[in-house]
């Protein structure tokens, strides 16, 4: 059963999964596909060539799809994909990919998304992230799983945000910020590790133990970058080798400590 509200506008070529409801004045353009179970609120709008999972509740005045403020765009084809279980707040944004990315803006599964939070072209969004109030991320931003990302923060485009990491808010983040760690600042700098946020996600204490001396290696020690890779490479802890990882594939270069 799906209930559509009997002043929300449709577009050609929707398609729209079961017990899908579209609330009043909302809009959805042509070729959209919304999956079941979603909760579409008032005064939404829903662009072209946008698909959107099940169970998602979007909430008034969210808009989603829209082409991006990108001036090098040029009416290519692109598209938003947005994930399972996902919450949009009011008045948020998220736009489509462009040809000078990779032709789309993907959001994960089990997300976040409050109020007038920004997502910007061919960013990606990965599973379980939490976007407070007034967020914004420019073009080409990717947020790996279960990241935290403060409310009244502005991320610089291409920056990698990583998994179980939190950035405090009102940060401006201008450079990779190294997965299962805190960053917070007008320019954004590490303040150790997202202790609260890994206990929370039930991470081991023996595995903390050895999160902490990684960053301890890493960040505080006198060694070079790359002495400290290779003292760490042959860690046995698998989350270790995936923040050495992170760090040796940074192209912007990633957080110092503060």
């Amino acid at each position: 059963m799906v209930n559509i509200h009997k002043t929300a506008i449709i577009g050609d070529n929707v398609k729209l999964g079961e017990n899908v409801t579209i609330g009043p004045y909302s809009i959805i353009k042509s070729n959209v596909k919304i999956g079941d179970n979603c909760d579409i609120q008032s005064h939404v709008v829903i662009d072209e060539f946008t698909t959107i999972g099940n169970n998602c509740k979007v909430f008034h005045s969210a808009v989603l799809g829209t082409i991006p403020q990108d001036l090098k765009f040029s009416g290519e084809f692109s598209e938003l994909i947005i994930g399972d279980n996902n919450t949009i707040r009011e008045f948020a944004m998220i736009n489509r990919g462009t040809k000078g990315g990779i032709g789309k803006t993907q959001i994960g599964n089990n997300n976040l998304i409050m109020a007038y939070v920004h997502v910007a072209h061919d960013c990606i969004i990965g599973n379980n992230c939490i976007i407070a109030n007034m967020v914004q991320f420019a073009g080409h931003v990717v947020v790996e799983d279960s990241a935290v990302i403060g409310g009244m923060s502005a991320v610089h485009q291409f920056v990698r945000i990583g998994s179980f990491s939190m950035v405090g808010g009102m940060s401006g983040v201008s450079l990779d910020v190294p997965p299962f760690t805190l960053a917070v600042g007008n320019r954004a700098k590490l303040n150790g590790l997202n202790l609260v946020g890994l206990k929370r996600n039930g991470f081991s204490l023996s595995e903390i133990e050895k999160l902490k001396e990684a960053y301890r290696v890493i960040f505080r020690s006198n060694l070079k970058f790359d002495e400290a890779y290779e003292k760490l490479k042959e860690s046995s802890s698998k989350h270790v080798i995936d923040m050495i990882e992170f760090l040796r594939k940074s192209e912007r270069g990633f957080c110092r400590e503060r």
